[in-house]
């Protein structure tokens, strides 16, 4: 039963696996370096695609937290979230027991789960017959199998569940989970996002909608958010995972506390499949509620990690919505696309952005915006370019705006 006073939630682990670091310390020293994760695509042979290059997790090894057998019957985007959250809990110290399992939840989101089991199974259909598809074939593919096998593994036996809200999914879970913990569901919740969408039908797509990058000769330059000569997203893969806390029950055990996590607001454009509502109209609601949900004033905040995705529409909608709210503030903050270095992970993006905001806070550095070298005259914030900053940051917000028109924004404070 839950209890009406509202609990202060905590983050005390963190796990990340990206194209710039598959550990968390890997990962935020990449971010800080200014390290590029895009490349030529490996996965496939992208010869006949006009977009290239993506930002692949290299050196990854699923068999380093999963049996043989598992891993043969789940898909890669299940292997980062299963992975990221073991390293997140092992960070956390937190001991998952018959005492306490039921009140340890898992909370994932992706945004097109396992795309490549279905693209492999629609080949072998074709091919051989219905007869030869594999019996794995659902369970590997369907979105929630990343939430639903974390909670195998690690025996978390409380609230489960799987956002699958486009490139907000991973916002999502974590603003969802961080309600279980706040109105006594759960004391602790496992949550962020997970993709693994590097795959011919995928870039298939999102190639005929123009949507991404064709600077294939210059992978590390390709992703640049705010830049003038931006020409799409670049498309990346990983998994971002916090552990999220009820205050008490972090001090009662002697949990290391990175942040606090104290908003969560959400909006809809209602207004184009995938298209942004003028002025970022559906932005600034979801960031304004962000805000309102943390008792926090415009002047608070000291950070922004932005949805930034490189796309002509995105960023100055983006930064229109960030005025919009803060006003003159706008100029006193920063904001950075840590996009430009990982790439974008659709549903996963919030998962490592929301990690990159709770690590902001906690050691009061920034991560740059690099590739940014002609600032569109749109967009004229201060945003980190190509260089990491030593900074004060008491409250940071992350960003995620989706297909659909699904806005996410989190909002962090220094824990006191």
């Amino acid at each position: 039963m839950a209890n009406l006073e509202k609990k202060r939630v905590v983050i005390t682990g963190l796990g990340a696996i990206t194209p710039i670091g598959n550990t968390l310390e890997d990962y935020w020293q990449g971010l800080l370096s200014g390290k590029s994760g895009i490349g030529k695509i490996t996965a496939f042979d992208a010869s006949g695609h006009g977009s290239q290059i993506a930002g692949e997790v290299k050196g990854f090894d699923p068999l380093d937290f999963m049996d043989r057998k598992d891993v043969k019957r789940s898909a890669r985007f299940a292997h980062f979230a299963i992975s990221a959250s073991t390293m997140a809990i092992a960070d956390a110290k937190l001991e998952i027991t018959d005492l306490n399992a039921e009140q340890i939840g898992v909370m994932i989101g992706t945004g097109v789960g396992g795309i490549k089991v279905m693209e492999d199974q629609q080949e072998i259909y074709l091919e051989r017959g219905p007869s030869r598809c594999s019996p794995f074939m659902i369970p590997m593919m369907i979105a929630n199998m990343a939430a639903g096998l974390t909670a195998i593994h690690l025996g978390a036996k409380g609230p489960n569940s799987c956002p699958v809200t486009a490139c907000a999914a991973g916002s999502n879970a974590i603003g969802d989970a961080f309600r279980q913990v706040q109105n006594g569901y759960a004391q602790a919740m496992i949550c962020g996002g997970t993709e693994s969408a590097v795959t011919p039908l995928t870039f298939g797509g999102f190639s005929a909608m123009r949507a991404m990058s064709v600077r294939n000769d210059d992978p590390d330059h390709a992703s640049r958010p705010f830049d003038r000569d931006r020409d799409g997203f670049v498309l990346g893969e990983g998994c971002g995972i916090l552990i999220l806390e009820e205050l008490d029950y972090a001090l009662s055990r002697g949990a290391r506390i990175y942040a606090e996590m104290v908003g969560y607001g959400m909006s809809c454009d209602a207004f184009h499949m995938t298209g942004i509502a003028p002025g970022g109209e559906g932005a600034t609601r979801s960031i304004r509620w962000a805000l309102k949900d943390g008792g926090l004033r415009p002047e608070q905040v000291s950070y922004i990690n932005a949805h930034g995705t490189s796309t002509p529409v995105n960023d100055p909608t983006e930064t229109a919505a960030i005025k919009t709210v803060l006003g003159d503030h706008a100029y006193n903050i920063t904001v950075s696309s840590t996009k430009s270095m990982t790439g974008h992970l659709l549903g996963g993006s919030g998962g490592i952005e929301g990690v990159a905001a709770v690590m902001a806070v906690a050691n009061d550095k920034v991560p740059p915006t690099i590739n940014l070298a002609n600032p569109d005259p749109d967009c004229d914030l201060d945003y980190v370019a190509h260089k990491s900053r030593d900074q004060t940051v008491e409250v940071a917000l992350s960003n995620s705006f989706g297909f659909g028109g699904h806005n996410v924004t989190l909002a962090f404070k220094k824990y006191a």
